[in-house]
């Protein structure tokens, strides 16, 4: 194929403008999720305790291996003290 990351990233026959939102999207979800966890000082066991979610899911979320699904994101994020909020874009 002989294409560089950013050249497939930038190359919109090869990735909708609305597939790359959905990605950045989940990228930006994961990385505040993880810091959220971190500053709480809770380990991915204590929080699978806390929210029934079995580690290795979280430890899955964590690295993108798997998209979370709405109910397993508000089971995960109420003991770290957040919500999801839909709020209006940017102009």
């Amino acid at each position: 194929m002989g294409s560089t990351f950013r050249e497939l990233w930038d190359d919109p026959t090869f990735l909708s403008p609305e597939r790359k939102a959905a990605i950045d999207f989940e990228v930006s979800l994961i990385g505040k999720f993880i810091e959220a966890r971190e500053k709480r000082g809770i380990t991915q066991q204590k929080l699978a305790e806390l929210s029934g979610v079995k580690q290795s899911s979280i430890a899955r979320l964590e690295r993108n291996g798997t998209s979370p699904q709405i109910d397993t994101l508000f089971r995960l994020l109420a003991p770290l003290g957040y919500k999801l909020d839909i709020v209006p874009m940017e102009s």
